[in-house]
C-alpha cells in the first residue's frame, strides 16, 4: 500500500459536533486533504505544541513522550492505517533499539504525540481517495502579506468598532492572549 505524506494545515471548531475540532491534514505533495473530527482536548495538545507553546506542567501527551524516552521508545512516524464506518484508526511506528513496536491508536492522539517527536504523517493512499477532499487551484487563494482583516474577530465588539488589523498585527494580538490564558492555565481557551 502506498502512504502519502501529510502535513497539518489547520484546526477549527467543528460546525457538525459540539465541543470537537476538525483537523486539517493535507498532502504534501498533492492537493487533497483529510479533515478529522477530534476532540477539544486533543485539539487543545496539538495546537499548543505546533506553537512551541510549553504548559507550567506536563500535559498527558508530553507525559506519554518522557515515558517513552525513559523506556529508548523512538517514534519514527504516524500512520493513519485505516478507515471503518466512519472511524479513522492509526498507529505509532516505534523502535526500542532493534526491536519493532507497532502501537494501535486514535489519529487525534497517535497525532498529538508525533508533533511532540516531530515524525513524519502518513496515509494510505486508499484512505485518502475514500475520505479526502480534493481542492482545486483555484480554490486556494493566495493572501497578501499585509492583508487587513476588518473587525478580526478577535473581540466581542461589532466589526465597525474595530479598525482593520494587517494579518501580522492579528497574530501577535492572538499570540499574546494566548500566552496570557496559558499563564492563567485556561488552556481551552489558550487552544
Amino acid at each position: 500500500m502506498e502512504k502519502i505524506r501529510l502535513d497539518i494545515l489547520g484546526l477549527s471548531s467543528s460546525q457538525s459536533q459540539m465541543g470537537s475540532f476538525a483537523l486539517v491534514l493535507g498532502e504534501r505533495q498533492g492537493n487533497r486533504r483529510l479533515p478529522i473530527i477530534i476532540g477539544g482536548f486533543e485539539a487543545q495538545a496539538i495546537a499548543l505544541e505546533i506553537e512551541s507553546i510549553k504548559p507550567n506542567r506536563p500535559m498527558t501527551h508530553d507525559l506519554i513522550l518522557n515515558i517513552a524516552r525513559a523506556f529508548q521508545l523512538e517514534l519514527k512516524e504516524v500512520i493513519i492505517s485505516d478507515l471503518k464506518e466512519g472511524v479513522f484508526y492509526s498507529k505509532l511506528i516505534m523502535f526500542q533499539g532493534d526491536v519493532f513496536h507497532e502501537i494501535d491508536a486514535r489519529p487525534s492522539d497517535a497525532i498529538a504525540i508525533g508533533v511532540r517527536y516531530k515524525v513524519p504523517i502518513f496515509v494510505y493512499d486508499f484512505i485518502l481517495n475514500e475520505a479526502g477532499i480534493v481542492v482545486k487551484d483555484s480554490e486556494i487563494l493566495p493572501t497578501e502579506p499585509e492583508e487587513t482583516i476588518p473587525g478580526s474577530g478577535i473581540t466581542d465588539e461589532p466589526a465597525s468598532a474595530n479598525p482593520p488589523l494587517s494579518k501580522n498585527q492579528m497574530i501577535k494580538k492572538l499570540i499574546s492572549q494566548m500566552e496570557e490564558a496559558i499563564a492563567g492555565e485556561d488552556y481551552e481557551r489558550a487552544a
